[in-house]
């Protein structure tokens, strides 16, 4: 074992190796650890054993963070449960929920070959514009299966309450808000009354994945979603609550998000996708559902975005991330921008 392997940070290297030895089907030892960069949250390695098979491993920050956002048992029974629908996943292989063999649950799935595009120059690097529109109609269509998916059939009925999702997540993210903001910002407060004033009736209790957008798939050579990560905000709720992220997330060319500053632009801003109205035809004809007021559901995710990266700029901070060399200014640009585009938004609703 190599020195670079053995100073990876969250990982115990020596009894992490054990247990993969015991629990995963056919791992050939020695492993290596690689963290994937990327992530501001829960902490993803790529581990590739010594006949160069590979496995994602999570684990939660090094830290203390909101408890039910990084509960590593959570995330690997969502998996577990969603792998057994039509919806492209990681194939959920071990969990470890005994903190003394790496100070933190983690669980392990199978590697996925694909591509994040996380940004504008990952697309243009790897699809032509002819294979674009197919991009966006899989992860429509995923969207779409995923909604239709009955909780209780897949091992998930107790995943959340499904009834008020959103003055749950209203509140939860207020009581977020206030526990990690590093400075007074009067939008926040604005458009929480706005949200709570002008909440429309739930449409249906659906798996809720809570970070849906391309940055969080992997994209398989043949221009289809080969699988969704980043489970760890999934819940059971208003399935529009998934649109209006993602229709905040699906920029044109050209157009400048409330996250632009300081940051890649978003991957469709490339070129060549079908536009925000066109998903939501695509997602409307696939559900029967209305769509007309997810106006709404975007200043909900603006908002709701604003108090997680708050927190995520906190947690760097106060050190306890990984890579902790982090632009916090921009990320203090980008909450500001965010409770603005939430402002803005919800003023037309109110």
């Amino acid at each position: 074992m190599g020195e670079a392997v053995e100073t990876v940070r969250g990982i115990r290297h020596e009894a992490v190796s054990a247990w993969f030895a015991e629990h995963i089907a056919g791992v050939v030892l020695p492993l290596r650890f690689e963290l994937i960069v990327g992530g501001h949250s829960n902490l993803t390695y790529c581990v590739t054993d010594a006949q160069k098979q590979r496995y994602v491993l999570r684990r939660p920050p090094l830290g203390a963070v909101l408890a039910t956002a990084h509960d590593m048992g959570r995330e690997h029974k969502i998996i577990s449960g969603v792998g057994k629908t039509g919806v492209p996943v990681p194939r959920a292989l071990g969990l470890c929920e005994d903190e003394g063999v790496n100070e933190a649950p983690f669980y392990v799935m199978s590697f996925v070959d694909g591509v994040v595009l996380a940004e504008a120059e990952d697309v243009a690097r790897h699809f032509s514009v002819e294979e674009r529109p197919s991009i966006a109609y899989s992860v429509v269509e995923i969207l779409a299966a995923l909604h239709d998916v009955d909780p209780d059939a897949v091992g998930l009925g107790d995943l959340g309450r499904k009834e008020a999702y959103l003055a749950r997540q209203l509140k939860r993210w207020r009581t977020q808000w206030e526990k990690s903001k590093t400075r007074e910002l009067p939008a926040m407060e604005e458009v929480a009354g706005i949200l709570e004033r002008r909440m429309p009736p739930q449409h249906g209790a659906s798996i809720v994945h809570g970070d849906y957008r391309l940055g969080n798939m992997l994209t398989g050579d043949d221009a289809r979603i080969a699988a969704v990560l980043d489970w760890e905000l999934c819940t059971l709720g208003d399935p529009l609550a998934d649109v209006g992220y993602l229709m905040n997330n699906w920029l044109h060319p050209g157009e400048e998000g409330p996250t632009s500053r300081g940051a890649a632009q978003s991957p469709s801003a490339a070129g060549g996708f079908p536009t925000r109205d066109e998903l939501l035809k695509r997602y409307a004809a696939a559900t029967g559902r209305d769509v007309s007021g997810v106006d709404y559901y975007r200043a909900f995710q603006y908002w709701r975005l604003a108090a997680i990266v708050e927190g995520v700029m906190a947690r760097y901070l106060k050190g306890v991330m990984v890579d902790d060399e982090a632009d916090t200014d921009a990320f203090r640009e980008q909450v500001e921008g965010l409770a603005q585009a939430a402002l803005d938004l919800a003023q037309r609703i109110d």
